[in-house]
């Protein structure tokens, strides 16, 4: 077989696609991460997160996965997405990702750029004043539009790279809060920061933005204390759950139930997914259950995992300037247009929008 997997579904559950590539009300979602270094969001291995969701009947995943057994012809007990990008493997990756694979109008990822996605907590936590918790502000999400977008733009040219990077980790060490560490981490020195990068003058939005920023002490210093007391609040620098909040609210719009199966995550603690449902329910969204796979055990997990790692790689390679228009071309279908993206360069690469005009999400 070396075309689209057999058994395309008709009827739900199944994510069947429907006219100009959006889902079916309702759907059983299989979901998967790459990149995903829990709050750890400046100076970690990986600049990119990126969470797939996939609805896609298990007979199809399953005769996808052989199909790239077949392909592949690796030895591995699993495939991993790593698999996929071997060079040797690209005519592979292509058909995974292309119209006659598994996926098209069936499957999403969102795409978070770290660094963005620190200045955009910056914002919203210390200017704003958004509680981590605020359910509308989870499926909001970060945006490069507004005042977020300014700062990160604007920044590293205004001050400095090396001294914006110590900005940003400061405030990441200061938020990240963990029965290991922070506790001890005061907020002296990311304010001292904050004021070397004011006095050193910025004009425009992103000089007003660090202003304000300047004055939110007394907020930091209450929202650490939060953090600390109630072990049940969402970490605040987390981008697992609006993620999959956001995956949830697209697969199942106008509230129609979605259920949920990901692979193993220790992330999603009971306290967490308490707090998904809670985000996740009419009229924002409607999330049915969320359960645990091991990845290997479903197909359709894995299918999951393959897009996740493949859209991470690509999307980290496009931060880094690397081109590659023909993957592109094939994965911008795929890509959440309210993924957390502040690289205006990068993301004209990556931006879905062109590609759904074009009609390539329909099956």
């Amino acid at each position: 077989m070396h075309g689209r997997p057999s058994g395309v579904p008709a009827g739900p559950p199944g994510g069947v696609p429907v006219p100009g590539g959006g889902p079916a009300p309702g759907a059983e979602l299989f979901c998967d991460e790459s990149g995903y270094e829990g709050e750890n969001l400046v100076g970690g291995i990986t600049d990119v997160f990126a969470h797939a969701s996939v609805a896609v009947p298990a007979a199809d995943a399953a005769d996808c996965i052989r199909e790239l057994r077949d392909r592949i012809r690796s030895p591995a007990t699993v495939y991993k997405a790593n698999h996929l990008q071997r060079e040797k493997h690209r005519g592979t990756m292509l058909w995974f990702l292309g119209p006659d694979g598994p996926l098209p109008g069936r499957a999403r990822v969102h795409l978070t750029e770290k660094a963005f996605f620190a200045v955009a907590r910056i914002v919203d936590l210390l200017v704003s004043g958004t509680d981590p918790a605020d359910a509308p502000a989870m499926l909001r999400g970060a945006h490069a539009r507004g005042p977020a977008g300014a700062l990160y733009r604007e920044g590293p040219e205004v001050y400095g790279r090396p001294r914006w990077q110590a900005f940003l980790a400061s405030f990441n060490e200061l938020m990240w809060i963990n029965t290991r560490r922070g506790a001890e981490t005061s907020a002296d020195g990311f304010f001292r920061l904050a004021d070397e990068l004011h006095r050193a003058g910025a004009p425009g939005e992103a000089g007003r933005v660090l202003a304000l920023v300047r004055q939110a002490r007394p907020r930091a210093d209450a929202l650490r204390t939060a953090l600390l007391e109630d072990p049940r609040t969402v970490p605040a620098l987390d981008s697992l759950l609006p993620a999959l909040a956001a995956a949830v609210a697209y697969w199942g719009r106008d509230g129609a139930p979605v259920a949920v199966v990901h692979d193993r995550q220790t992330a999603l603690t009971e306290e967490r997914t308490a707090r998904l449902h809670e985000v996740c329910r009419p009229p924002r969204a409607h999330l049915l259950g969320l359960r645990f796979v091991d990845a290997e055990s479903d197909p359709r997990v894995q299918l999951a995992d393959f897009l996740a790692g493949l859209a991470r790689k690509r999307a980290s390679d496009a931060l880094a300037g690397l081109a590659d228009p023909e993957l592109d071309e094939l994965l911008r279908p795929y890509v959440a247009a309210d993924s957390a993206w502040g690289d205006a360069r990068s993301w004209a690469l990556l931006d879905p929008g062109p590609a759904r005009r074009a009609g390539l999400t329909t099956a």
